[in-house]
């Protein structure tokens, strides 16, 4: 009998250090996943309906925080640029310093050194028909620049409305102050990817951690949650064994 108190005794402890060891990990990956989102991230509440239906008015984004270098045609980023406002904007960038940017072809799309786009993002016009804008116009954007364009073409103000100010209505890289990567409200999650500009030099940008920070918070929370439940589940079930044991419960179980 006491060899089997002591198994038993064994089991209690073996059960309470790995409930301890999941709580104090999911501790880790918890606190951990937020803090590398802090530092990789950075909140931004969508101040136009400019983006419209890719980012709504008011929608919450987190943005990647980036370098202006590394930015390639297709990412919708967020910018900060005193010519254009006092607050920080989004758009999308259609083209980079070198580009020769154009509206529009027959189809009435955009193109790109002489290459047409497609645009699935992008909202229809009168009549049903979908064009990348309602202006023509053909800019070669300055080196180290980027020509923005919002996704609603229709009432953006881009880089279109700038044209005749330096820099051909582009901004600096240097403007750029994140890429946007998720929007978490209303819960879209991962913007899609921008497959109309993969063909172009240089691609397209490869998505941010944003799924591997969720993971790692769900992981966290999974492991708390299950460490925390190990106690008072044990406890349960040993005082069920208890009162299943006792003389008394012997006696109405043989009558």
């Amino acid at each position: 009998m006491s060899g089997t108190i002591r198994t038993k005794g064994g089991r209690g402890r073996l059960g309470r250090v790995l409930s301890g060891l999941a709580v104090a990990v999911g501790c880790v990956l918890f606190l951990g996943g937020f803090v590398w989102g802090a530092v990789l991230y950075q909140p931004y509440t969508v101040p136009t309906d400019s983006m419209t239906p890719t980012l709504d008015v008011g929608s919450k984004i987190l943005a990647q925080r980036i370098d202006g270098d590394e930015v390639r045609r297709g990412d919708v980023v967020v910018f900060h640029d005193p010519l254009w406002g006092a607050s920080p904007m989004v758009k999308r960038v259609a083209a980079v310093g070198g580009d020769t940017v154009a509206c529009c072809d027959r189809d009435g799309r955009l193109t790109v050194n002489g290459e047409p786009v497609d645009e699935p993002y992008l909202l229809p016009g009168p009549g049903g028909r979908t064009i990348a804008s309602g202006q023509d116009f053909s800019v070669t954007v300055p080196r180290d620049n980027l020509f923005l364009l919002g996704d609603d073409r229709h009432v953006s103000l881009d880089s279109r409305t700038h044209m005749e100010e330096a820099g051909r209505g582009s901004v600096p890289r240097s403007t750029v102050v994140g890429r946007v990567d998720a929007v978490v409200w209303p819960a879209k999650g991962l913007l899609e990817p921008p497959t109309g500009f993969a063909g172009l030099p240089g691609g397209i940008s490869r998505p941010g951690p944003f799924e591997a920070l969720l993971t790692t918070v769900a992981a966290g929370t999974v492991l708390i949650l299950v460490g925390a439940a190990y106690g008072p589940v044990a406890s349960r079930l040993t005082r069920r064994r208890s009162e299943g044991t006792r003389p008394g419960a012997r006696e109405k179980v043989g009558a």
